[in-house]
């Protein structure tokens, strides 16, 4: 997911919706947020979970400092306490565990994904407590470069659908899905667009 793809996929979205192009034009392209794929990455959507980005950030750095390097040999051998204190509440202490017991034993092999299709993705890792479908839409945009995940359930994106398109209220989950059509097959693209749209549209 480079920034030549990115321009020039959202170039080609912009051909066909005019609240987009404008939006361009408004706040221009986002960056790239490539990740790299595994345990890592993963434990970072756990944190991300219903916090702010500001909030993740500071816990993932703590994490990082207490556990170096960030294995899932190495999240399963510290104690809860240790975890707790970086800024994980207990039930995300349990997920995390759960998550590094599963790349551990095996359950779940990560670099078994990328050749998976996206419902296979989504499938294999909603099947791990803690990561529901939009843990999964994020690790399939961010990890694995998948130009058309959609993480519609993401708070930040329908507050920017909702004012890219002068809706009145948000918009729910069925709505959100109607709008991005004429966006495939770059919607995880437009999803990069949306939450830089979110930080810098006035």
């Amino acid at each position: 997911m480079t920034p030549e793809f990115i321009r020039d996929a959202l170039d080609e979205v912009a051909t066909r919706d005019a609240d987009l192009a404008a939006a361009l034009q408004e706040v221009g392209y986002p960056e790239p947020r490539n990740r790299a794929p595994g345990f890592g990455t993963l434990i970072n959507i756990i944190i991300g979970q219903q916090v702010s980005t500001h909030a993740a950030a500071a816990i993932r750095a703590r994490l990082e400092a207490a556990l170096d390097p960030l294995t899932p040999e190495a999240f399963l051998a510290a104690e809860d306490q240790t975890i707790r204190d970086v800024g994980f509440s207990a039930r995300k202490v349990e997920y995390g565990r759960g998550l590094a017991q599963a790349i551990v034993d095996g359950t779940l092999e990560t670099e078994r994904l990328a050749g998976l299709d996206d419902n296979e993705v989504a499938k294999t890792l909603t099947g791990i407590r803690g990561l529901g479908q939009w843990s999964a839409d994020i690790y399939m945009l961010f990890a694995l470069d998948r130009a058309d995940a959609w993480p519609l359930g993401d708070l930040a994106i329908q507050v920017a659908v909702q004012k890219l398109k002068r809706m009145r209220k948000r918009p729910d989950p069925k709505r959100m899905t109607s709008v991005a059509k004429r966006w495939r097959p770059y919607r995880g693209v437009v999803a990069l667009f949306l939450w830089h749209y979110y930080k810098g549209a006035p």
